[in-house]
């Protein structure tokens, strides 16, 4: 059905009923855009949910516990979900809202002119029948007053009385007011006929094509409508697929949950290593009031308080380590005093409350945040070490002295992780154990004296039986502050009576020769005090690691060691060593590699002769490895 048709006379109706159509388009449009309005406040509500609850850094412990993580997913899997509602809100608003806005707009233009049109084409023809009319009422006056004219003219000729000019004048007048009425009828004849034309044109072709566009005009708004209706339920079901894929995330985050594991973990974390106490034995007073002592071998029961522990003179603590020279001097200086500080404030602050089991377990969270930056360093030195090399061989980019602090600097930081890293490293190989804070009380006297016997047997060139060989890492002397020992004689004294005695200096290193020997004992003599009598034999109940001993002295106290060698290498050519950080080298000659190339060309070495290490080219080296490396 067209309106041309059907509705040719309802102009006004139509005109009426497209303005209500674009304005419910427009209304549709405005729901589309506050629809993105709730979306967007929906997922910022969501991500503000997901930032409320989400687990602080100081919970993060807690998220090796299966329900944890399940529950940090499930957090995860929600701030996708509010993603997808800004997807959704994003889609919206440039597919559908502002789509419909500029439809809008055209086909409101488009209506303004097509009335126009018909505004004009309606005045056009009220205007044509307004010159119908007219005509017609002149068309009428002029009838009337030629019928007069007529009329008077017949009285005239009627009328004898009147003169032959009278006569003649009336039939005169007669005569022009029947023409002057022919006229108007004549105008009128073609004032109706442009009428009808006019109007035969107005409603059989104007009107019913300017009626068409209106209607295509409303039956586009329409099919707009319903395009940007399943555009919207189309965007929806795109985002459908990663809301199920959210949704059985969070499904398979609650299936993780494993309360058996958790459970395990809780073991894992606070089991202390420590065996049940054993039952407290009965003291019999009447046996003078001594209690039992625990058998050779068995570990004497824990103290009831820690006592501060005190240094012993002729003790390792009651002296103090000459500095080391470190490797190109970078060991020296505040920095390594921080890194010193902050190892023996781990030690003692973090290390000392902390069963055995949580020991390692801190020391291992240590180790791999300290593995981390000196990788992190590691990359900054590549890179300082590539532009580096731009810049000497290509001066006009930059300086190549402008790189050499950060490199000294990047240097510098590099050692002292690899330090404060071997440090943790031997921290961890001893088993966690501290000498820093464990008690100790007064040195036992059988301590000192087997100390002193294993002494006195080594001046005369044999070994005190049952007295277990010295070995580099670990002794029973008392410099470790390992607690005391528990094999004195039954008839020896008590603790007090010798507890300020010299102790026995610690074994020499191991390889060195007589002359070194010597050296060390020297620097361990106790002046003119004399040499205290062999009381008995004791056993070792604990291992000392002598470097936990050296970490637990002053900053001034510190032993900087060197990297440990993970290979071997030979000269191929001769190196003269021309930029800083590097070492000259000759062809044949044996190094000690201690790390290797990281992707720049150069591999650290190390002399055997010497603590000197620097880098060499490495198509100049040829690199054996350890087979553990």
């Amino acid at each position: 059905m067209a309106w041309g048709t059907e509705l040719w006379d309802q102009f006004d109706n139509v005109s009426s009923h497209t303005l209500k159509g674009l304005e419910f388009l427009e209304k549709y449009g405005r729901f589309q855009k506050d629809r993105c309005d709730v979306e967007n406040r929906y997922a910022a509500d969501l991500r503000g949910l997901v930032k409320k609850y989400m687990p602080k850094k100081k919970d993060e412990e807690d998220g090796q516990f299966s329900v944890q993580s399940a529950y940090r997913r499930l957090l995860a899997e929600v701030g996708d979900l509010a993603g997808q509602h800004e997807v959704v809100a994003e889609q919206l608003a440039d597919s559908v809202a502002a789509d419909i806005s500029a439809e809008v707009k055209t086909l409101k233009e488009e209506r303004k002119r097509m009335l126009q049109e018909g505004n004009r084409l309606v005045v056009q023809l009220q205007a044509q029948r307004l010159q119908l009319d007219k005509s017609k009422k002149n068309y009428e006056k002029a009838f009337r007053e030629a019928e007069k004219a007529q009329e008077a003219f017949r009285r005239a000729d009627a009328d004898l009385n009147l003169s032959r000019a009278e006569v003649e004048k009336q039939k005169m007048a007669a005569s022009i007011k029947g023409q002057q009425s022919e006229d108007c009828k004549n105008e009128y004849a073609n004032q109706l006929q442009r009428t009808n034309d006019l109007q035969h044109l107005h409603y059989t072709s104007a009107m019913p094509a300017l009626f068409g566009e209106l209607q295509a005009l409303d039956e586009r708004r329409a099919r707009c409508m319903q395009a940007h209706m399943r555009r919207a339920v189309d965007i929806e079901r795109h985002v459908f697929p990663i809301v199920h894929t959210c949704l059985d995330g969070i499904v398979a985050a609650a299936d993780e949950i494993d309360p058996d594991r958790d459970s395990q973990l809780v073991i894992e974390r606070y089991k202390s290593g420590f065996e049940p106490p054993e039952p407290i034995p009965f003291e019999d007073l009447s046996d003078g009031g001594r209690p039992p002592e625990p058998p050779l071998g068995q570990l004497p029961p824990p103290p009831a308080s820690s006592p501060k522990p005190h240094t012993v003179k002729g003790t390792l603590s009651a002296r103090k380590f000459g500095k080391r020279g470190g490797i190109f001097g970078i060991f020296g200086g505040s920095k390594n005093n921080m890194a010193n500080a902050s190892f023996e404030s781990f030690v003692k602050e973090d290390l000392d409350s902390l069963p055995p089991n949580q020991r390692r377990k801190r020391i291992q969270n240590r180790m791999d945040d300290l593995a981390a930056k000196i990788s992190q360093e590691t990359s900054t030195r590549d890179g300082l070490m590539k532009m580096k090399g731009v810049y000497e061989s290509n001066p006009a980019l930059g300086d190549p002295l402008t790189i050499e602090s950060q490199l000294r600097e990047n240097t510098q930081n590099l050692e002292r992780l690899r330090l404060e890293l071997h440090k943790f490293q031997r921290l961890l190989d001893g088993g966690g154990r501290t000498s820093l804070s464990e008690p100790d009380s007064n040195l036992s006297r059988s301590a000192s004296d087997s100390s002193m016997a294993r002494s006195g047997a080594a001046a005369q060139g044999q070994s005190a039986p049952s007295t277990p060989p010295a070995s580099h890492g670990c002794s029973n002397s008392p410099e470790s502050g390992l607690g005391t020992s528990h094999t004195s004689l039954p008839d020896s004294e008590s603790d007090e009576d010798h507890a300020d005695g010299p102790a026995p200096p610690p074994p020499p290193p191991p390889g060195a020769d007589d002359s070194e020997q010597a050296e060390h004992e020297a620097d361990f003599s106790y002046g003119d005090e004399p040499a205290l009598p062999v009381l008995g034999q004791a056993k070792a109940l604990y291992a000392f690691d002598d470097v936990l001993a050296d970490l637990s002295a002053s900053d001034d106290d510190i032993v900087c060691l060197p990297l440990p060698p993970i290979g071997s290498g030979r000269g191929l050519y001769h190196f003269p060593a021309a930029s800083e950080g590097s070492i000259p080298m000759q062809e044949g000659e044996q190094l000690l590699v201690i790390e290797l190339d990281q992707g720049d060309g150069w591999t650290r070495v190390r002399r055997h002769d010497s603590l000197e290490e620097g880098f060499v080219p490495t198509a100049y080296l040829q690199v054996l490895l350890h087979p553990a490396c």
